[in-house]
């Protein structure tokens, strides 16, 4: 990374595992897409000072309906009075062109106290527009092999995070989130994480060849149930996800980073439908959400509609912090 990193063993240990688990995602989704190359984008928290990231994204218009794969490391050795001493993490969202081919979430990070104590963040979501029972039994072997005795705690907590009330349904199929994971060896808990992550990201490369060899093709009709489930996966991201909400609350130096997880295109009316099942005030940042748009059409969501949406976030919140809280 072009900036210093944190001054702690196991935060650079980190770093430099979601760095590696970062190219071997990438690798992954350009050899699956037949040689689509991602674009490196940098960033930097205080001109560096702090840390910043990187993220690879996928060209638009061709095998991906959108594609990000972010690190990022932020400490602050020179700020003792934060709590926080550094953070180290792997985002990524792959949302492919195909609606038989389902999207995944991956998120591996960890967060590091001043004290020196820390823990891991898992995660590990399989979202399918058009569900394949036969994918879904792959992903969770995955998850269940390398998770071993964890596998049924991260399942509850995944079920619990990714839970709409509103709508009263998971965003996703397959859901696996440990959070705060300390077993007190950070040696065995790091290997936990590699193993983990890399099996996840051999077993959704798979997901992808074997679907796209049975489903080459699909029709409008597919493809229009692939924008309507993307219009969940916006909902949820917007309104419950406190990942995406914290990273655009505690600054405004990466906010397309941050929104790298939406999808390319929504369906307006179906976000407008959702207003009124939204409780208040919840449904009053459903509804600016959707003012962006102004339509109740498919509609695009650009760079420009991304940076809209961080000023209605940041001032929605601003008036309704207690409302974090409920955030899963």
């Amino acid at each position: 990374m072009n900036f210093p990193l944190s001054q702690s063993a196991k935060a650079q240990k980190a770093t430099a595992l979601v760095v590696e688990l970062q190219s071997k995602l990438t690798r992954v989704l350009e050899d699956v897409s037949q040689g689509e190359v991602f674009e490196k984008v940098e960033w930097l928290r205080d001109e560096g000072q702090h840390g910043g990231g990187a993220r690879f994204v996928a060209p638009a218009g061709g095998f991906f309906n959108r594609a990000s794969v972010n690190v990022s490391h932020v400490h602050y050795d020179d700020l003792p009075e934060k709590s926080l001493a550094s953070a180290s993490a792997l985002s990524a969202i792959v949302h492919p062109n195909n609606p038989h081919l389902p999207s995944i979430h991956v998120h591996f990070s960890w967060t590091e106290k001043r004290n020196g104590s820390g823990y891991w963040r898992m995660m590990a979501d399989l979202n399918p527009s058009l569900p394949k029972h036969e994918n879904k039994a792959l992903f969770e072997a995955c998850l269940k092999a390398n998770a071993a005795e964890h596998f049924d705690e991260g399942i509850a907590q995944g079920n619990e995070y990714f839970y709409i009330p509103a709508l009263q349904r998971h965003r996703g199929v397959s859901h696996f989130y440990l959070e705060g994971f300390d077993s007190g060896d950070f040696e065995n808990d790091y290997k936990m994480a590699e193993n983990l992550a890399s099996e996840v990201i051999q077993c959704y490369k798979k997901i992808l060849q074997n679907s796209l060899a049975a489903y080459p093709t699909f029709s409008p009709e597919e493809k229009q149930n692939q924008i309507d489930y993307h219009t969940l996966y916006f909902y949820q991201v917007l309104t419950l996800d406190k990942g995406t909400t914290a990273g655009i609350l505690v600054h405004n130096q990466n906010d397309l980073g941050v929104f790298g997880s939406l999808p390319a295109v929504i369906n307006g009316g179906l976000l407008k439908s959702w207003i009124d099942k939204t409780p208040a005030p919840l449904n009053e940042l459903v509804a600016n959400l959707h003012n962006v748009f102004n339509s109740n059409g498919n509609v695009a969501v650009e760079d420009e509609q991304k940076i809209a949406f961080a000023k209605i976030l940041r001032a929605f919140y601003g008036h309704h912090r207690n409302l974090l809280t409920f955030q899963n």
